[in-house]
């Protein structure tokens, strides 16, 4: 009898394995980018580890994906890597975003953050991180540094793929 539940207790662990992106409708699709979506922020609530690397990209993609304007933002983090708070500070235009190293610093200090990440998004599809990229994340980590903040990532994120500036040497 142990034998016939035990296919059973495998089919209720995986219910989604079934599903098929061709028989899914609009409304279908929708629902399960907004499952998936609390699913990963769920691991970056605060309180939390981030889990790796790759699921932070993951849930930044799925954050991010579908944005028309570039959105700069921060996970503050605590001395122990917990999550405090994951925060869009700057909304820009098609092309770009003005950041302000002031207003990262502040945010940092108020929620006592002994570390960040930075995400934002290129609605172009190219991860390629640009001049301007580049400068930004240098001037914000020196601006951090000041106040012993680390900086241990920038991720540029599309819909397609994402480039970290750790991974990348660019840190």
């Amino acid at each position: 009898m142990a034998s016939k539940s035990s296919p059973a207790k495998a089919r209720n662990k995986n219910r989604l394995a079934a599903l098929k992106i061709a028989s899914l409708n609009d409304l279908e699709k929708q629902s399960l980018l907004e499952l998936a979506l609390a699913v990963l922020g769920e691991m970056h609530r605060p309180g939390t580890e981030l889990p790796s690397p790759n699921r932070t990209r993951e849930y930044l993609r799925m954050l991010l994906a579908d944005r028309k304007a570039e959105v700069f933002g921060c996970v503050y983090l605590d001395n122990r890597h917990q999550v405090i708070e994951a925060t869009e500070l700057f909304q820009g235009t098609i092309d770009g975003a003005s950041v302000y190293p002031r207003v990262v610093v502040q945010q940092a200090l108020t929620l006592n953050a002994a570390a960040v990440l930075f995400f934002h998004n290129h609605p172009s599809g190219v991860a390629e991180p640009s001049h301007s990229d580049k400068a930004i994340t240098q001037r914000l980590k020196d601006a951090l540094a000041l106040v012993d903040i680390r900086v241990l990532d920038h991720f540029i994120v599309t819909s397609a793929e994402s480039l970290s500036f750790a991974e990348s040497g660019l840190l």
